[in-house]
């Protein structure tokens, strides 16, 4: 028998051009809103948060267009793709699940381990996100610096290295794409409040706390995340008015 390539495609991939291959073939005409995202998970046998992962592929390579409060609905036929799935980076519900279980662990490791040095690291990342709550565009890095003291804090290199990774292989499009729908100054106020608590139980020398709170935290992201899906077909068939602003989870 002759080798064969490993399949390593993600799901979200699969699901996306089995959706693409259906707008091909003419299934779902452009204007045509797609099926309730409930509706293709039964069909194609998978959870919602992979056919969210889907849509947004598919979103970014310019095939649907996500109306809030109205639904995902085919766009006319584009002559190329907006972005190459290999820069789409991780599914981000499926980052997330990866990261409440590496950065839970980090967190209760943290707050046994951290010296004052570490601790004060961490709430300088608290202090930059603060003071950048209100900008749409620069928390990004200030959340990084604050998960990344976490893992340095514990001394183990190799943690620290599987926790850069969960970040840098997670910001790709897939992300921006998210955070371009649903990231609200009261996200990150709850961002804010999250890491707070992080903090404090790590000031606390408290790991079963430190590890709740982290999953509390990722639990949260992830919740209103998908929240701000199921508002894009709360009101399905209507039309958000033009210069209407999105509704914060």
């Amino acid at each position: 028998m002759p080798i064969q390539t490993v399949d390593t495609d993600r799901l979200y991939r699969k699901i996306a051009r089995q959706l693409s291959d259906l707008i091909a073939a003419g299934e779902f005409a452009p204007g045509q809103r797609l099926p309730a995202e409930r509706e293709l998970a039964q069909q194609l046998g998978v959870s919602r948060p992979s056919v969210r992962e889907a849509l947004i592929a598919l979103e970014i390579e310019g095939k649907v267009e996500v109306r809030v409060g109205a639904g995902v609905f085919v766009v006319p036929p584009k002559p190329k793709a907006v972005m190459e799935p290999a820069n789409e980076g991780e599914g981000p519900f499926e980052l997330l699940g990866a990261r409440r279980v590496v950065e839970g662990e980090t967190a209760a490791w943290a707050a046994r381990e951290a010296e004052d040095a570490d601790i004060a690291e961490i709430r300088a990342a608290v202090d930059e996100l603060s003071n950048l709550k209100n900008d749409d565009h620069g928390c990004d890095p200030a959340d990084r610096n604050f998960h990344l003291a976490i893992a340095r804090a514990t001394h183990n290199g190799p943690l620290l290295s599987v926790i850069v990774h969960l970040w840098d292989q997670g910001r790709g499009a897939m992300w921006r794409q998210m955070e371009k729908h649903f990231e609200t100054p009261s996200l990150r106020a709850a961002t804010l409040r999250d890491h707070r608590a992080i903090l404090k139980a790590i000031e606390a020398r408290d790991p079963r706390e430190a590890r709740a709170a982290m999953h509390k935290h990722l639990d949260r992201v992830a919740r209103d995340y998908g929240h701000g899906w199921d508002l894009v077909k709360e009101r399905r068939g209507k039309k958000p008015a033009p210069g209407a602003r999105r509704a914060a989870p």
